[in-house]
């Protein structure tokens, strides 16, 4: 996989994708924003294929891991786990000291990967994300970046 920074002509490819594996989309317009306010935006690409999106936040030596999605068809491949590893080392360039990010409580391969990766539970937003049956809790996580980051072998 070939991480790349997200350009607008990724957009209608990574919203198909976000599209496919959240209960509670981000649109189109949403990822366009983002590349707009200038947030760190990443693909990881096989070819022409999209694997995996990352987006990430920084901003007085905080980041927040504000969306990442991989391809159903390439999890457990460790895709996410490179795909985190890049925006946290992203997030340590920029100046920040603490990663954020929230999580859905029903996503256990998610918390996974991130308890791995050194985050921990520090609250719950309730009732944060929308999915089909209506809302749900988040789990809200955080790891400090003043450390050196794990490798990817050992996150």
């Amino acid at each position: 996989m070939a991480l790349r920074i997200m350009t607008s002509d990724d957009l209608d490819a990574v919203a198909a994708l976000e599209e496919q594996i959240s209960p509670g989309p981000w649109t189109r317009g949403i990822f366009r924003d983002c590349l707009l306010a200038g947030y760190d935006a990443w693909v990881g690409m096989a070819g022409d294929q999209l694997l995996s999106f990352g987006v990430l936040s920084v901003g007085a030596a905080e980041a927040h891991v504000l969306n990442l999605g991989v391809h159903p068809l390439y999890r457990r491949r460790g895709h996410g786990r490179e795909m985190l590893h890049q925006l946290l080392g992203r997030a340590k360039q920029l100046g920040a000291e603490r990663a954020f990010l929230e999580v859905r409580v029903s996503n256990h391969a998610a918390q996974e990967l991130y308890h791995q990766a050194g985050f921990h539970e520090i609250g719950v937003r309730l009732q944060y994300y929308r999915n089909k049956e209506g809302r749900e809790d988040a789990l809200v996580l955080s790891r400090s970046l003043i450390n050196a980051l794990p490798t990817l072998s050992e996150s």
